[in-house]
């Protein structure tokens, strides 16, 4: 129970004296005590009995009588100002609570002092709470008895307001704090309580923007083992997630904690390689744990120390956080405010809390007359008696429901920040700015800002002092200084070229290469030390290496490890370092066709073939239509003219043709025709030798799946992830597979054969097989569909800071020179095996696609050559064919016709176009001999003599020569 000085008997006794007295002086302000003995009908309240009964008592009579002058002489003219008594609860033994105290005190004058009219006038009752939640409950139960206070202000800490604001509720008297920040509290969910401060999940955001502001990855959360300190955890792991930073440690130290147990967290701390803190606690804590972080040697060169607001409250000279980072709210304090605080007194004025309690004040004394002044009695003690409950005596307010409802209506200017005041949801709106703070041996200095719209903006012309006194950016994580980073490297049977540890002090290989190059590119130094872990007798081997990196047994994994989905989501890989895949080595044999009579036909595939043929009847064709009607060498009976055709066509081949063209179009057909002849001859000549010469190996099989048909056997590595992809996704049957460790257990397999206890293919990831194939590649061969895989990487904890940074130094190594020198060291050269990619002949046939282009070109030109051609003889020859096929009735002799006169020769053709020419000019010298003869001589045309012949028709040019 609370502790009191004066046992419960004096406290009842002086409480009752209390209230008697204050009934007693409003009585006399307000009440006309003469009405009650002149107006028999008017029932007194049992005060006003209380009171006639004292009244009796000759001290008593005098007192009363001595107020009633006072109060009628000194009450003014213009009407009586009510009192309303509103309680404060603050920690007075600290630099904040005098702060807040006098601020708040401010802010009732200053209110006053430009609402003079007002009629109620708010009177603070400021109670000590000290520094435990104890002292602040015993605090607000005592204003709420003794002065039955409309309202309290506070407390000052969020470990104080729990049973505050159960008071509150259970007296239905609004609980007020503009200190208290904490999520944990929601006027949503407790009614009366309001906060008029800033809540401190709105500055989560800030912190989130500096860890992503220097690339920060990991984060250690140092806060308070309280409710109140641990209920912004959530919120931050939010705002850290969207920047893809992680709070990778989480310490709680107890408020009372000593200095014993702050260094060994400390110390723990120090052993992680994150050094990247944010820190999360109230300032009595906060000071002591700082101390022993300088003293541990944790506020040196390579440590990040980010400070919440909460943690905040330090001397801006103090050498304990020296190139720590906090962030702040932005508040505009008026100079002229910021003035007279200091005339007031000597505390320091802590922008925030100290605007907020003004504010409050003022917010409070506008709410007391707008929504304050109900019954003087303002608890009714019996709406709360209960016989079970210890604070029955405590009372209802009956002012405050209407006073919290006032207070949440409150909108004023402010005259110290010149902002608006305002509560949404019962407490202010999110900050539109935090401020960021650097301390520094001179002081704190602002570094910049951040908001919701702009983000982080800071000051690029001034130099963030980190700890150590250092203006180098840390990296935000170290290997501890206890030890190297404990690198786990896997010992197999085989495959010595990726990983060697046959010589621990020595080991050697392809990886290791590619680790120990990316280390070194790393802007700054990594000690490592290699550990080797036997894998030889550990089934699904390389998951135990990965289950020791997420143990922690390991630091990191270098290997030939490969990346897949399983494995990722207990660890971290760096970008992968090799090609990707899993692919299928067979064997090779010899091809039985070479000696095959009709292997010229190989070189192309059907498809090309028809395509060849077509278009060497389509070019002869071209020529024929355009040279026959003109060239002897075209002319003949049909077979004849066949014959010509084709000849002409595939002697172009060899560019034997006998027969001369005459026509500029043929001549264009066959220029073009001539390129694409040569292209094809060269190509097939190309593939044919090949055939005859390099292609005289090819695999036993092709396709993955004939294995799962036939039931053949398929070799894996050993502890390879390849047996549950067989199994799982190719769906192999386990009795099918064998596992082998080295490649010469590979070269014997497939050398035996499924039949005689070997296996007739190995799949495996194409880094070992392209490894085999450097010593076997005349023998076998690697073929068949890849499946895809992201390679090799190297394996660190999830989360590792390490990961980002090593990812950027293997992409540095596998783009750079250094990686050709470690591959060609490891593989040989690229050209080592040019049969490795023969394969099947088929795939080196020659196909249509590649050669449509030009197919396309010869088409059009042979195909535009005829249609201009054709065009040319009709303009020429159009009006004897219109005769011609006039005469003719039905369509097949009207197109016979027109073939048939296409068909000439045309000296022919010639020959009969001026005879009928000749015919149709004797015809019109026949008519105008008649018409002569029955004319007179005037009519006849000027310009012709009566005896004259008409003017001669010349003959048109030939065919031939016109084009």
């Amino acid at each position: 129970m609370l502790t009191n000085s004066k046992n419960n008997d004096e406290m009842k006794i002086e409480n009752k004296s209390l209230r008697s007295k204050a009934t007693a002086f409003n009585l006399i302000r307000t009440t006309n005590i003469s009405s009650y003995f002149l107006d028999p009908s008017i029932t007194p309240s049992n005060d006003v009995l209380d009171f006639f009964n004292s009244m009796r008592r000759p001290s008593f009579f005098l007192f009363y009588t001595l107020a009633s002058y006072f109060f009628l002489v000194a009450s003014p003219v213009t009407g009586d100002k009510r009192d309303v008594d509103i309680g404060v609860v603050l920690d007075m033994g600290s630099m904040m609570g005098k702060t807040i105290k006098q601020c708040l005190e401010m802010g009732i004058t200053d209110f006053y002092k430009v609402h003079p009219n007002y009629s109620t006038r708010v009177v603070l009752r400021v109670k000590d709470s000290g520094n435990d939640s104890v002292g602040a409950a015993s605090a607000a139960l005592y204003l709420m008895k003794n002065f039955e206070v409309q309202a309290i202000l506070g407390p000052q800490k969020s470990s104080q307001a729990s049973f505050v604001i159960d008071l509150g509720t259970k007296a239905h008297v609004p609980i007020v704090s503009f200190t208290v920040n904490t999520p944990s509290f929601s006027p949503t969910k407790t009614p009366y309580f309001i906060r008029t401060g800033s809540n401190a999940k709105f500055q989560v955001d800030a912190l989130a923007a500096i860890i992503e502001n220097y690339g920060w990855k990991s984060v250690n959360l140092i806060a308070e083992d309280t409710e109140y300190r641990t209920g912004l955890n959530p919120y931050l792991d939010d705002a850290f997630q969207s920047v893809d930073a992680r709070i990778v440690n989480r310490s709680m130290i107890s408020p009372s904690a000593n200095g014993i147990e702050i260094r060994k967290e400390l110390c723990n701390l120090k052993a992680m390689q994150t050094r990247v803190f944010v820190v999360h606690m109230l300032p009595p804590l906060s000071h002591r744990f700082f101390k022993k972080a300088k003293s541990v040697g944790m506020m040196t060169e390579e440590y990040v120390w980010i400070i919440t607001e909460t943690t905040m409250e330090y001397p801006s000279n103090s050498k304990d956080v020296i190139g720590v980072l906090g962030v702040k709210t932005h508040v505009n304090i008026t100079k002229e405010f910021r003035s007279r605080f200091n005339k007031k007194g000597k505390y320091q004025l802590n922008d925030v809390d100290g605007l907020r309690a003004y504010d409050t004040a003022q917010a409070m004394a506008k709410a007391v007359e707008t929504g304050g002044e109900g019954n003087l009695d303002q608890f009714d003690h019996r709406l709360n008696s209960s016989n079970n409950d210890p604070f029955s005596t405590l009372g209802l307010s009956k002012n405050g429901p209407r006073l919290r409802e006032a207070i949440l209506a409150t909108k004023f200017k402010s005259t110290a920040s010149g902002g608006t005041f305002h509560l949404e949801d019962g407490e202010l709106p999110p900050p539109s700015r935090f401020e960021i703070i650097n301390f520094r041996p001179d002081g704190w200095k602002k570094l910049g800002f951040w908001d919701k719209e702009d983000g982080l903006k800071l000051n690029t012309l001034q130099d963030i002092i980190w700890p150590g006194d250092s203006k180098n950016q840390p990296k935000g994580w170290q290997i501890p200084a206890v030890g190297k980073l404990k690198v786990g490297i896997p010992e197999k049977g085989g495959f010595f070229e990726f990983v060697n540890t046959t010589d621990p002090q020595n080991i050697t290989g392809y990886c290791i290469d590619i680790f120990e190059a990316a280390i070194k590119s790393l802007p700054y130094s990594v000690q490592y030390d290699y550990r080797v872990c036997n894998l030889s007798q550990s089934p699904g081997s390389y998951d135990v290496l990965v289950g020791q990196v997420y143990n922690k047994t390991f630091d990191a994994a270098v290997g030939d490890v490969t990346i897949v989905a399983n494995r990722s989501r207990y660890i971290d890989f760096t970008l992968p370092f090799t090609e990707s895949g899993v692919s299928m080595l067979v064997p090779v044999k010899k091809d039985g066709d070479i000696a095959n009579g009709w292997i010229f036909l190989k070189p192309l595939s059907k498809g090309l073939w028809l395509g060849t043929l077509a278009f060497f009847f389509l070019t002869g064709f071209a020529v024929w239509f355009i040279e026959h009607r003109m060239n002897t060498d075209f002319r003949g009976n049909r077979i004849q003219q066949m014959g010509t055709i084709f000849y002409f066509a595939f002697s172009t081949m060899v560019f034997a043709h006998k027969e001369k063209v005459v026509s500029n179009f043929s001549k264009f057909v066959i220029v073009i025709w001539m390129f694409v002849v040569l292209i094809l001859t060269s190509s097939y000549t190309a593939s044919l030798t090949s055939m005859l010469t390099v292609g005289q190996l090819k695999p036993t099989l092709t396709d993955m799946s004939e294995l799962v048909k036939n039931n053949n056997s398929v070799g894996y590595q050993d502890g390879s992830f390849v047996r549950e992809l067989l199994i799982n996704q190719l769906k192999f049957n386990k009795t099918q597979l064998k596992p082998y460790k080295t490649s010469e257990e590979y070269f014997h397999a497939l050398s035996k054969g499924s039949r005689n206890g070997g296996v007739s293919a190995i799949i495996d990831e194409i880094p070992y097989i392209r490894m085999f194939l450097k010593d076997h590649c005349k023998k076998f061969t690697m073929v068949g569909k890849t499946y895809k895989t992201d390679g090799f990487g190297f394996v660190f904890p999830k989360h590792s800071p390490l990961v980002s940074d090593m990812s950027n130094a293997v992409l540095k190594v596998t783009q750079g020179e250094k990686m050709k020198y470690i591959e060609k060291k490891w593989f040989g050269d690229k050209s080592w095996c040019p049969v490795e990619s023969s394969g099947v002949y088929d795939s080196n046939k020659l196909q249509f696609d590649s050669f449509w282009g030009l197919f396309f070109i010869t088409g059009l030109v042979s195909l535009l050559s005829m249609i201009s051609f054709f065009s040319k003889f009709w303009y020429v020859n159009s009006e004897s064919l219109k005769t011609s096929i006039a005469a003719e009735k039905s369509l097949w002799g009207k197109v016979s016709t027109s073939m048939k006169r296409f068909d000439d020769k045309e000296e022919e053709e010639c020959s009969s176009r001026q005879m009928f020419m000749n015919h149709q000019m004797m015809q019109n010298m026949s008519a105008v001999d008649t018409s002569r003869d029955d004319t007179p001589q005037s009519a006849t045309p000027s310009g012709y003599a009566s005896h004259s012949p008409p003017p001669p028709i010349t003959p048109e040019r030939s065919f031939h020569s016109s084009i």
